[in-house]
């Protein structure tokens, strides 16, 4: 098994800290701004003066292409390097980077290859500036509608096509992924389950599918003093009750089931007044969609009237799993077996444009471990030896599915 450079890999990542990096050592990198601007000019810079070809597609996706002896579909690797606002500096790019510093690998121990190798950076993948999130491997995927996609705004109003053509990546949508031998994506786990268990390494298997509701309670409002409670229609004491039976049900379910209740509003929202209506977000993830069906059955159960309170429940979206190549996700396990490395299977919770990819493209994932678990946070952490085990593991999976298919 090959080495990567750690050295290398973390002045890489030292050095892509610095776009967009913020007071407290994290970095905020909206998708197409000047930051991710300067970011994507210098991931082009390093890519060609080791001999890629570098080319966008028409949603501003870049492909670093290094040819290989044959004319066989490439093996992609890569992510993003676009952040949310006040971000880690590991979220995204390490998967660039360390797909980077595999081709420096490669080209540096003389490893001729004959399949190309693509360095893939997805475009606005966080959604952080223009919504939704994996906008680019959706409309790759056909998951999204370009014409939607590209007149989402941020909040200044200026739409993804206006920024894209001002930025200087808008290609051809000839130069879209269309088809490759595997895609091999490396993040941070965003999670705490690696570091708990002292893994050295996540082999993704797929994605959770995902169900969200939005759930209003529409009562009366009146004044806070002078209404009795026994006169009233409140629809925060009505919400404070149901998602407490709602907590006992959904813990019955699964202990692998995840849920959140991350929205919550009350109308008019003054101290002074009963609001007239609260409403509220509950979103459950879990891979087995038996499970998740249990939690739609669950709202579906609500009543429609309580406490004088009437009460209405809305699918704001959902998902279903999504499971990776049985094939990829070997050779990745082999991979961590033959470097030493301690790996265990498992799903991702959170969504990654990996999971759109995998629906045309055989796909897997590597997870290396997030230092309690922090991630969309500026004290974002990953050791640069877990990140070098990382590229190790991606680099040695990639040479391990070339000669796969020349055999």
């Amino acid at each position: 098994m090959i080495k990567c450079n750690a050295n290398r890999l973390q002045k890489l990542i030292d050095l892509f800290s610095l776009f967009g990096k913020t007071d407290n050592n994290g970095v905020t990198r909206l998708s197409l701004s000047a930051e991710d601007i300067a970011a994507r000019k210098k991931f082009q810079t390093l890519c060609e003066e080791i001999g890629m070809t570098v080319t966008y597609d028409d949603m501003g996706t870049m492909y670093a292409t290094l040819p290989g002896k044959q004319n066989l579909p490439p093996i992609v690797i890569g992510s993003h390097l676009d952040s949310v606002v006040k971000g880690g500096r590991f979220d995204g790019v390490l998967g660039v980077l360390t797909a980077l510093e595999t081709v420096y690998t490669i080209k540096e121990e003389k490893i001729e290859l004959d399949n190309p190798i693509t360095i893939v950076n997805f475009t606005n993948e966080e959604g952080a500036r223009f919504e939704p999130s994996l906008m680019a491997s959706g409309v790759l995927s056909g998951k999204f509608d370009k014409a939607k996609m590209i007149s989402s705004t941020d909040k200044n109003g200026i739409s993804f096509a206006q920024a894209l053509n001002e930025s200087g990546f808008e290609g051809s949508e000839e130069n879209r992924l269309k088809e490759a031998s595997a895609y091999i994506e490396l993040h941070i786990e965003q999670g705490p389950v690696l570091e708990r268990r002292n893994l050295d390494i996540g082999v993704v298997v797929g994605v959770l599918g995902m169900v969200c509701y939005e759930i209003s309670v529409y009562g009366e409002s009146n004044h806070a003093g002078t209404t009795p409670i026994n006169m009233r229609k409140d629809p925060m004491f009505t919400t404070a009750n149901m998602i407490a039976d709602m907590q006992k049900q959904l813990q019955r379910l699964d202990p692998d089931l995840v849920y959140t209740i991350g929205r919550i509003n009350a109308y008019p929202n003054i101290h002074t007044v009963i609001p007239s209506e609260v409403s509220f977000t509950l979103e459950a993830r879990h891979q087995d969609p038996e499970v998740i069906a249990e939690v739609s059955r669950i709202v579906e159960r609500l009543p429609k009237n309580s406490n004088g309170c009437s009460i209405k429940s809305t699918l704001l979206w959902d998902r279903d799993t999504v499971d990776f190549n049985e094939e990829v996700i070997n050779a990745l396990e082999y991979t961590c077996k033959e470097l030493g490395y301690k790996e265990n299977r498992m799903y991702s919770g959170a969504g990654h444009d990996a999971q759109f990819i995998a629906s045309y493209i055989p796909t897997a994932m590597i997870f290396v471990p997030s230092i309690n678990g922090y991630s969309h946070r500026e004290d974002e952490l990953t050791s640069y030896e877990d990140c070098a085990k990382g590229a190790n593991v991606l680099l040695n999976t990639v040479l391990t599915i070339c000669r796969e298919k020349v055999r």
